[in-house]
């Protein structure tokens, strides 16, 4: 009987995939960030505030990756930022083909940084490459500490970590040192970021970060 290992070669067509855009993204000046985090974690609040506090300093464009609806576009595009809403019918991540069809339905695309806000979930996105140029990964306060112990992968695989809604941290059984802890474990050159969109703590560190990732990408080109 033959055996064929269908994740391995889907896996190995899809970072091919990723390796080609973002080669090209780079010939036009688009610094991809792949944004992952569980749902119900804060990235379209983060994104908010982000491009809210960044106006004037850098232009932003947004993909947004669910199963259904539009709501997290319609908010993106509220603050001035080209945003797309991608529906992956019913696939609990994006890969670097679905990635590609955003970007190409952006028209006229005048974005220094676009994110992709990838499916809620902690699994899927971290396994497939995008083509983006970053990862970030999302931590609420509400999830717990010990999401690095269950979910390693996605720790792995992010350059980043930001850890959002500390000021509900009074509310919630959340041990931030440990959880900085584990990640660093998991990933020693991982930065992390606790912020609170809310009420602005933490978003410069976070915001700073950001465009020194792109000045870097610019001066590497």
């Amino acid at each position: 009987m033959k055996v064929i290992e269908l994740r391995r070669t889907v896996t190995d067509s899809n970072d091919r995939d990723a390796e080609a855009l973002r080669r090209e993204l780079r010939s036009k000046g688009i610094f991809l960030i792949n944004l992952m985090s569980a749902a119900g974690s804060g990235k379209t609040t983060l994104l908010s505030r982000t491009i809210t506090d960044l106006t004037g300093k850098v232009d932003i464009g947004v993909m947004e990756a669910d199963i259904a609806s539009d709501v997290d576009a319609v908010r993106i595009s509220g603050l001035g930022a080209q945003s797309i809403q991608m529906h992956t019918d019913g696939m609990c991540h994006v890969d670097a083909g679905m990635a590609r069809a955003g970007i190409e339905a952006m028209e006229d695309l005048k974005a220094d940084v676009v994110f992709l806000e990838n499916v809620g979930n902690l699994i899927c996105p971290a396994e497939f490459d995008t083509g983006a140029h970053r990862k970030v990964m999302i931590l609420s306060v509400p999830e717990g500490d010990d999401k690095p112990l269950k979910y390693p992968l996605m720790f792995r695989e992010s350059d980043a970590l930001v850890i959002t809604k500390t000021d509900a941290l009074p509310y919630f059984d959340f041990d931030l040192d440990a959880a900085k802890r584990r990640a660093l474990a998991l990933n020693p050159d991982i930065r992390i970021f606790p912020v609170s969109a809310k009420t602005g703590e933490g978003m410069a560190e976070w915001e700073d970060w950001l465009l020194s990732e792109l000045e870097a990408w610019k001066r590497d080109a």
